[in-house]
């Protein structure tokens, strides 16, 4: 599995878009951060709260800088219903992405174990929940990757802790290579 490292470029990224456009992380032009969150997908209720709230805070990460996207692996009509019934009207959601493209991204892989509690069948495979801060010259600044989908970062102490960053020219930490 791959290790991303703060301070160090990040793989590019390029994925379809729900709003018909591709979006590629190269192409981003962020005041200060560009925020990845790859979800579960449609099956997981964990991520339909999540990415909603997520979807309610885009002005205020907008106002700090921060452009977000949210990305999971499933194919355009399971992400587009995940839009239609959780009622995401701002983020940015990409689809489709491939499993390489998870396990560059160092985001554990999990496999179906049927439907879930919102009685939604899983995927064959899918990436487990993974976000990612990237600076405006595409290095790591901040991740976190998971094993399950419990127990996420908080959105608006992220924005909190952006407050903080952009206050105090906060460094990226974790930057020391094996």
């Amino acid at each position: 599995m791959t290790r991303l490292y703060p301070r160090q470029p990040v793989p590019e990224l390029s994925v379809a878009t729900l709003a018909g456009a591709q979006w590629v992380l190269s192409a981003q032009k962020p005041e200060r951060f560009t925020l990845l969150v790859f979800y579960r997908g449609l099956h997981c209720p964990i991520c339909r709260k999540y990415i909603g709230e997520l979807d309610g805070l885009i002005d205020e990460f907008a106002q700090r800088g921060v452009n977000a996207v949210a990305i999971s692996n499933d194919v355009k009509e399971r992400a587009q219903q995940a839009k239609e019934t959780w009622g995401l009207k701002n983020l940015t959601i990409g689809y489709a992405m491939g499993l390489d493209v998870a396990r560059r991204w160092g985001l554990f892989i999990s496999s179906s174990r049927g439907k879930t509690s919102a009685g939604i069948e899983e995927p064959a495979q899918f990436s487990e929940p993974g976000i990612f801060l990237i600076r405006a010259d595409g290095t790591l600044y901040w991740s976190q990757i998971q094993t399950m989908p419990f127990a996420r970062p908080v959105f608006k102490e992220m924005l909190s802790a952006i407050d903080f960053i952009i206050k105090n020219d906060y460094p990226a930490r974790g930057e020391v290579l094996p």
